[in-house]
């Protein structure tokens, strides 16, 4: 499997990115090496391990879920610059 410098233009303009012919050029090569580096671990005979879901053996160490205090809403908003209700109040980032 291999990128092609197509792939890197789609893949740029789905980020909304935008780089020169020799950067595309580039993060072709750097793609297609990291792809060379993970079919290489395909070569590895792992039908003696065992797949799993966590790095560490036994039981996650977890904290245990305990309900306890916490803030009020007006301790929470105490130190808001602006605030409507039970809410903190931020100015409008997205639309017109």
């Amino acid at each position: 499997m291999s990128v092609t410098l197509a792939e890197v233009e789609r893949i740029a303009a789905l980020a909304k990115l935008s780089f020169s012919q020799e950067e595309k050029v580039q993060f072709t090569g750097q793609f297609n090496q990291i792809l060379a580096y993970v079919d290489k671990l395909n070569e590895l005979d792992l039908t003696a391990v065992e797949p799993t879901a966590h790095v560490l053996s036994g039981t996650p160490l977890l904290r245990a879920d305990e309900t306890r205090l916490s803030l009020t809403p007006e301790q929470a908003l105490a130190n808001a610059p602006r605030r409507k209700e039970h809410f903190f109040s931020v100015p409008k980032v997205i639309g017109g």
